[in-house]
């Protein structure tokens, strides 16, 4: 029977911490991926109001950039809940109780480690297989919105910027009838040749023995200016001019070291490929050790609150993510080898997360006797 009882005891604190964490980790996460969303559609939103990107290729855009940021969001959010959670008890005089009934710091710390623990989980998932197909299937949808360009899809009476900037177009009407764009200006800077083209009208040309789609320009002029100040500059009138874009099909996709699967870079051994598969490998610890940093950075008084550590605690994540991104740029570059790679950063976390709890465990145990 008292044993029993015991192990019901335990079940219930272990649910009541965990629970305590949960509560913030929820609403941190809502408010981050929401906020992280509304960014994105700030992003793509435009592009889907002027006409360059259809609506239904925002949304999933949208959907996959909140997808790939949960693997910095999640092990973030849960950090942060240990600490207002767990925080939220000390405030309450909760923990100094649960010490004073004998049960320790390492106790706590096993309740967090079993909560981190899923957690990790699920960010090696996201980091391992879920991120890279998310960001393949962005990549394809890029790709497809581009080669499915249609001018008439414009608004009249504004500039775009199309090819990263290079191109810039302006069309005073669209004629829905005739399927084409009038009173067309087209700006474009290529190899060193600024090309200048005004035309009265222009639409959408795709041929089957063309490489590329563009714009076939009706009824104008065009010139040419060379940027560098040697050559010529050029004039000319034309009834037709077509102008290529950009590929009509849909083109390969190019090796995007983000996109590549696990296990390509785990053959790797590219530097490139060795820090990127270091860095998915690294985010599931990452989690379990930022949870159980969180334990004796919670530790606060009754007059401190719970959100007393919170500033703390996100100057050393904001230092540990700096150290740790400025790492994988050393392994990417060939400053240091695949090991220590950048699991030292790792181990940087995991010696500050003892030096902080072995103290404070010590005085645990002469305060309340020994910890259970």
């Amino acid at each position: 029977m008292g044993r029993d009882r015991l192990e019901t005891d335990a079940l219930i604190l272990n649910r009541y911490v965990i629970l305590e964490i949960l509560k913030p980790l929820t609403a941190m996460l809502a408010v981050v991926m929401g906020i992280f969303a509304a960014y994105s559609s700030a992003r793509y939103l435009s592009d889907a109001a002027y006409g360059l990107v259809p609506m239904g290729t925002v949304a999933a855009l949208i959907l996959l950039k909140v997808v790939i940021s949960l693997e910095v969001l999640l092990p973030t959010t849960l950090y942060l809940s240990v600490i207002v959670g767990l925080g939220r008890m000390y405030k309450d005089g909760e923990i100094t109780a649960l010490f004073s009934a004998g049960i320790g710091v390492k106790r706590i710390m096993g309740i967090v480690f079993v909560l981190s623990l899923a957690a990790a989980l699920a960010v090696a998932g996201l980091s391992l297989y879920v991120r890279p197909q998310a960001y393949a299937q962005m990549f394809r949808l890029k790709a497809k919105a581009k080669a499915e360009f249609d001018i008439t899809r414009f608004k009249a009476g504004k500039f775009y910027n199309l090819g990263k900037g290079k191109k810039t177009i302006f069309i005073e009407r669209i004629d829905h009838r005739k399927n084409r764009a009038e009173g067309v200006f087209l700006l474009n800077d290529d190899n060193g040749i600024l090309r200048v083209v005004t035309a009265k009208g222009a639409l959408r040309e795709i041929e089957r023995d063309m490489p590329r789609q563009g714009l076939l320009f009706l009824d104008g002029r065009a010139y040419e200016f060379p940027r560098t100040g040697r050559g010529v500059a050029r004039s000319m009138r034309f009834n037709h001019l077509s102008l290529s874009l950009w590929p009509k099909e849909i083109p390969p996709l190019e090796y995007k070291i983000k996109a590549a699967s696990t296990m390509h870079l785990v053959r790797s051994s590219v530097p490139l490929d060795i820090a990127e598969c270091q860095w998915r490998f690294s985010a599931p610890l990452s989690t379990i050790l930022l949870a159980l940093l969180g334990v004796p950075l919670s530790r606060t008084t009754e007059r401190e609150g719970k959100y007393a550590r919170v500033a703390t605690a996100v100057l050393i994540f904001i230092i540990y993510y700096f150290i740790a991104a400025l790492a994988k740029i050393f392994v990417e570059r060939g400053l240091v080898p695949a090991f220590p790679g950048i699991w030292w950063t790792q181990g940087l976390l995991a010696v500050l997360m003892i030096l902080l709890v072995l103290q404070p465990s010590m005085q645990f145990r002469s305060a309340a006797g020994p910890a259970r």
